[in-house]
């Protein structure tokens, strides 16, 4: 179940979180009460299985050539910073559009509070401060990237979009992509931050 080189504190945070994150996830789909392909269509879900798979992953399945992948120091930078983000558009942006409650209200806070600071948490604790270089964050970017262009591609035609700052029926294309490029600047900005992080840490050992 666990490498040699990983410790008992890490092994429990890992479950501790990895069973965190899939409750959050199951009990939002268990209240969800728009459409299955909308639930996977939101980047705080996307995210948030990101985190959940790659914990489980890491925790039974560490051996194996997906686990190796996954357990890099690059692969939990990456989650790091979409993580971070999820959390960060959430209560900077998104928190004040609406006021959930009752069951709704504990996924909220677990999918956009809970989860990304425990997981931001754990990349500081446990991942190796070495190896990471200023063109990673370039590689980060392709996710968030092909995110927006499904988003804006799939809204055309069901006309739906997961946030309100990319609805395009609402603001049009051009202040999409303004918005689309303010979020953009924060995965840059976070990116470097992580990669400097790293790198800080790395020179200290």
């Amino acid at each position: 179940m666990q490498s040699n080189s990983k410790s008992k504190t890490q092994l429990v945070f890992e479950i501790s979180l990895a069973f965190a994150t899939w409750f959050a996830l199951i009990l939002q789909l268990a209240i969800l009460k728009d459409t299955v392909a909308n639930f996977f269509s939101y980047f705080t879900i996307l995210s948030n299985l990101l985190v959940a798979s790659t914990l489980t992953i890491s925790v039974f399945g560490a051996t194996t050539r997906l686990g190796k992948i996954l357990s890099q120091q690059t692969s939990k930078s990456a989650i790091a910073l979409y993580i971070l983000i999820v959390g960060l558009v959430y209560n900077l942006v998104l928190r004040g559009i609406w006021a959930p409650k009752g069951w709704q209200l504990v996924a909220d806070n677990l999918l956009h509070v809970i989860v990304p600071i425990a997981y931001v948490i754990y990349w500081i604790i446990f991942t190796p401060k070495n190896s990471l270089t200023w063109k990673n964050g370039i590689a980060w970017s392709y996710f968030p990237l092909l995110y927006l262009i499904y988003s804006l591609i799939r809204g055309h035609f069901v006309g739906w979009y997961p946030y309100p700052f990319l609805d395009v029926t609402k603001f049009g294309y051009h202040q999409v992509l303004i918005n689309s490029g303010f979020v953009l600047l924060a995965f840059i900005i976070f990116a470097l931050a992580i990669i400097g992080f790293n790198k800080i840490g790395s020179a200290k050992k």
